[in-house]
């Protein structure tokens, strides 16, 4: 391919993958979605791509994951929606038993389920407090204290991470 830059929503062939649209433009390689394969990242320098249908790059011109990003942060910023955030698989399933310490007293059993949505809950709507702290009128010393009770109630809620599939949903407190 000669020194040409794609862009988005211009149509190629691969050798291997068959046609494809490139749905994102990175500085050296281009994301493009093949029907039979899904999306490979293809290095801009790979000689054996065959432009079916150029789209020039325009540099206001914003890719899916862009926008993506740009609504994500919007919504997470004025509104209580709440991402899906998965449980671990070692969880599902399962039932947390909370035994009182009197053995006349009864059991309770929650499915973990019920209570790992609960504590996402919870921290969401921590998350949508910072969030409303940090766009108040607060003074900047208030916004700051608030700021750390907030982050001390993470810290303290960091036993929970157990549940979560995934680290990027962890609780985080003080890294003291």
């Amino acid at each position: 391919m000669e020194n040409l830059t794609l862009g988005i929503g211009s149509r190629v062939k691969h050798p291997s993958f068959g046609a494809g649209v490139v749905i994102q433009v990175y500085a050296d390689a281009y994301e493009i979605t093949f029907i039979d394969y899904g999306t490979k990242s293809i290095l801009k320098s790979f000689e054996g791509l065959e432009v079916l249908d150029y789209v020039g790059s325009s540099p206001d011109l914003l890719s899916f994951s862009q926008v993506e990003r740009v609504f994500t942060r919007l919504l997470r910023k004025w509104s209580d929606l709440q991402e899906v955030v998965a449980l671990g698989s070692r969880w599902k399933g399962g039932t947390m038993i909370l035994k009182p310490g009197d053995s006349q007293l009864k059991s309770k059993e929650v499915p973990i389920e019920t209570f790992f949505h609960k504590i996402v809950m919870v921290r969401d709507r921590l998350r949508v407090m910072e969030q409303r702290i940090n766009s108040s009128d607060l003074d900047d010393e208030e916004k700051v204290n608030l700021q750390q009770y907030i982050t001390r109630i993470y810290g303290s809620l960091t036993t929970f991470n157990v549940l979560f599939a995934d680290k990027d949903d962890y609780f985080t407190g003080d890294a003291k």
